[in-house]
């Protein structure tokens, strides 16, 4: 646990289930206090409820991270309740599977709007304030499907390829101004998103596995937690993948 003198804030966004939910209890474990983010409330509101009844510090706010008026608020709230935001977590994600052919353009825009747009809109909020204080440190959820591609999934892919590419790009930018910038990208995980593919596509999956099995949520909190952590004070622009093999690099 951190010191309790000073209490470190961290956003948490698409944390209401899944990959999110586990990253904001880790985050409450290692001392921050965390503003839990979702689109629905109450989603938000039953995490930072067990957060809090762990003993924990958290804030649930709900809001679409591809809405600029949302994730202003998003921000607004953050700060009024634990301050400037020293760690944001881009996590906000959805996935629809299609092939290519039959992909809608809407669709196609929709999975742009969350990860890519949501991804830019919460960092150039919080960004700022860390630059000021040359310190922070911000981590973006991409995919091991946004390095090799993905079958039925390809505006998913591409979208996550985008958050990997602004991630190298941003800590070009700002590494020397103290905030460290790094991506994750996990492979299968158990989580709701995963469960909502076809079986099919699961069964075909996990044969490729040199793992043999998906991860666990909290596999990729445990990379979350050490990118934030002081011991990753060399990684900037990296994306490190807890992927069950999928990609080795």
């Amino acid at each position: 646990m951190m010191s309790s003198a000073i209490i470190p804030s961290a956003i948490v966004t698409g944390a209401g289930s899944g990959i999110g939910r586990a990253i904001a209890h880790r985050l409450a474990s290692d001392g921050y206090a965390v503003v839990v983010n979702d689109l629905k409330i109450e989603a938000a509101q039953l995490v930072a409820d067990e957060i809090s009844t762990s003993d924990g510090k958290a804030k649930a706010v709900a809001g679409d991270v591809s809405s600029e008026p949302d994730t202003v608020g998003i921000h607004k709230a953050a700060f009024d309740a634990f301050g400037d935001t020293a760690l944001l977590v881009n996590c906000a994600g959805i996935v629809h599977q299609s092939l290519f052919e039959n992909l809608e353009v809407a669709d196609f825009d929709r999975m742009f709007a969350v990860h890519v747009r949501g991804t830019f809109l919460m960092t150039r909020l919080v960004l700022p304030a860390m630059l000021a204080a040359r310190s922070g440190v911000i981590i973006n959820i991409a995919s091991q499907l946004g390095q090799i591609g993905g079958i039925e999934l390809s505006h998913y892919a591409a979208a996550k390829s985008a958050i990997i590419g602004l991630t190298k790009s941003l800590a070009r930018e700002v590494s020397s101004r103290g905030v460290r910038v790094n991506a994750v990208a996990p492979g299968p995980i158990n989580t709701p998103l995963v469960r909502a593919l076809s079986e099919d596509w699961q069964a075909r999956k996990a044969a490729e596995l040199p793992l043999g099995r998906f991860g666990e949520p909290e596999e990729v909190a445990a990379t979350v937690s050490f990118l934030a952590s002081p011991a990753a004070s060399l990684f900037v622009g990296q994306t490190l993948g807890p992927n069950s093999g999928d990609v080795m690099l």
